[in-house]
């Protein structure tokens, strides 16, 4: 089935708006609030995040970043499991037909954190060996421009796999399909023969969204800027949060939306087929 970018975004908005009481409300737990704590508990992180002017050994660039991860990995991974569950939950809620209840839908999203993770693991690990290889490659050969070529076919290589798994949440939390294997397998299928359509719709949303957030965030940090000090600091962290939480919600229904369209609004659960 060929992908149609204006039904895509129709069905992404008309999902997120027919549910928008329950997706408001989660989005407020699971997105909003945890962003909130950052800017309130950790407000010097940016900061802390900065290397030491003058720093050029990799050794130390990498030392001063193992140092800034030791003291706030522990917040960093509950905001992340947070997110986490709160995605597959929405997405839950966010299909178009036999709608969980909020419990089941965080039940689901619970369940299929440890298959988010394990998928996204096994990602990372594949794209790894493989950029790996050919950058090793790249590097062994003392070729400039073969250097240069194997680059852009890397990158190329990430955007195709970040593409085609782009509906590994969808298929986690609306066909619940908790087999890793098969959750990654099933999004690159979805995906088949819609790989440049959907780079060009990620693209013009990425591009939209972008640009209105960030013409809405640096007039936000002008008015907050007269005041000054904390106030200033505090005032834009928070509405950065919120801008966070819409530009997710909206990400989810983009997702919901691409999936609804390519694995049909009745898609049963199909999990027990790929078991």
């Amino acid at each position: 089935m060929k992908l149609s970018i204006s039904r895509a975004w129709n069905d992404a908005m008309g999902l997120v708006q027919a549910n928008m009481g329950v997706v408001a409300v989660m989005a407020g737990v699971f997105f909003f609030l945890p962003n909130l704590a950052i800017v309130l508990l950790m407000p010097d992180m940016a900061t802390s995040m900065a290397i030491e002017p003058g720093t050029e050994d990799p050794a130390e660039v990498l030392n001063q970043f193992s140092e800034f991860y030791a003291g706030v990995w522990v917040p960093m991974l509950l905001v992340f499991v947070a997110q986490a569950i709160g995605t597959l939950a929405m997405l839950a809620l966010l299909r178009g037909e036999n709608r969980p209840t909020v419990g089941e839908a965080l039940g689901i999203g619970a369940v299929g954190l440890l298959t988010y993770i394990g998928a996204t693991i096994l990602v990372y690990i594949a794209l790894g060996l493989v950029i790996g290889i050919v950058m090793g490659v790249a590097i062994a050969s003392e070729i400039t421009a073969l250097a240069v070529i194997l680059g852009i076919l890397a990158f190329v290589g990430f955007v195709y796999a970040a593409i085609k798994i782009s509906l590994l949440a969808p298929v986690i939390a609306i066909e619940r399909m908790y087999n890793p294997f098969s959750a990654l397998l099933r999004s690159w299928k979805l995906t088949k023969g819609n790989s440049i359509r959907l780079l060009a719709f990620y693209i013009l949303f990425f591009l939209a969204v972008g640009v209105v957030g960030f013409v809405i965030l640096l007039v936000v940090t002008l008015v907050f800027g007269i005041a000054g000090g904390d106030i200033a600091v505090t005032g834009v962290g928070v509405f950065n949060a919120i801008l966070t939480t819409v530009y997710l919600v909206l990400i989810l229904g983009v997702l919901a939306g691409v999936h609804r369209q390519l694995a049909g609004p009745d898609a049963e659960v199909v999990s027990e087929d790929f078991e």
